[in-house]
């Protein structure tokens, strides 16, 4: 993995998407996160929180579009664009730097229904001196991502074979494609179907 940015500190900017003064949010990391906690603990907490009550849109066919972590707190659903903005906002509230990481993925189980972006999240670990990545996608018959430091669990293998593939860069803020998407959509189904971008 590659970091855009080496400065430890541009991954814990609040932002307009990832609003960790917000009300809300803090009211859910002080309910979530205790000072005896370690950063392990905190991490897998925020990422378990995310994963398990968080609903992906599609999964419970839902057309409601969220973006911003607020908003995502506030109705508890949202794609992976949304979803990995409420993990940032909640580790970044308690210090723990986090980026943004995407996948070319298959938008189903064939290229030839077109291929789409996914997100999921870099989390800096200072214990360990390393970058860990963690998708709060949330878990459904053939998905099972688990909170892992040593080997990955995501969502999602690649299969470059068949187009897909895993990119790089740990970015600093969510990739202007994947927030245009939330904006400019009004119906989450007809944006899973139709708008997602197929490449950054």
């Amino acid at each position: 993995m590659i970091s855009e940015s080496e400065q430890l500190d541009d991954y814990l900017r609040e932002t307009e998407v990832i609003d960790f003064p917000h009300p809300a949010i803090a009211a859910l990391a002080d309910r979530l996160f205790h000072p005896s906690q370690t950063e392990l603990e905190k991490v897998k907490i925020a990422f378990e929180y995310v994963r398990d009550e968080i609903a992906h849109s599609w999964d419970i066919q839902s057309r409601r579009v969220t973006c911003s972590a607020s908003e995502v707190l506030t109705h508890k659903e949202g794609i992976c664009y949304a979803k990995s903005n409420l993990l940032a906002a909640l580790l970044r509230r308690e210090g723990i730097p986090v980026g943004f990481c995407y996948q070319r993925l298959m938008l189903f189980d064939t290229p030839d229904k077109g291929y789409c972006i996914h997100a999921l999240n870099g989390v800096y670990l200072k214990s360990l001196k390393k970058w860990v990545r963690l998708d709060g996608r949330g878990n459904k018959e053939g998905v099972s991502a688990e909170f892992s430091v040593d080997q990955e669990k995501l969502a999602f293998g690649v299969q470059p074979e068949q187009g897909e593939k895993d990119y790089p860069v740990i970015y600093t803020a969510p990739h202007s494609k994947t927030i245009a998407v939330l904006k400019e959509n009004d119906d989450a189904l007809d944006m899973y179907l139709n708008g997602l971008p197929e490449d950054l």
